[in-house]
């Protein structure tokens, strides 16, 4: 199943020049792992509740090419070059199956819910 890392980040202008640097240098280290970048630093359009930030959504075949990928010794040694100068928050997440379905999954965790 596709897996994602996403990140929510706060830069504070100016950047420092080795932001530059990481974003000139981080698709080097998705290509071997499949990763593509979905969304890159773009500011969202808030339709509820309060945000502040901007966000980078990146696609992988799977977890454990997401997971390879952010514990690489290459995404490793560049990424100080971001955290060090913006302060954010990163996660993997796991996407759905094909032909996934909410309302079976609504119906599974109200019989969960209600015993």
């Amino acid at each position: 199943m596709t897996a994602y890392a996403l990140a929510h980040l706060r830069p504070q202008p100016p950047l420092h020049d080795d932001v530059f640097t990481y974003i000139e240098r981080i698709q080097d280290t998705m290509d071997p792992f499949g990763g593509r970048f979905l969304v890159h630093g773009v500011n969202p359009e808030v339709m509820e509740g309060p945000l502040e930030g901007s966000y980078v959504l990146i696609e992988f075949p799977d977890m454990d090419r997401a997971r390879a990928w952010y514990e690489s010794d290459a995404y490793q040694a560049i990424l100080p070059m971001r955290t060090d100068h913006i302060p954010g928050t990163a996660v993997l997440l796991q996407g759905v199956p094909p032909g996934y379905d909410p309302a079976a999954t609504g119906r599974a965790m109200r019989a969960a819910q209600n015993g």
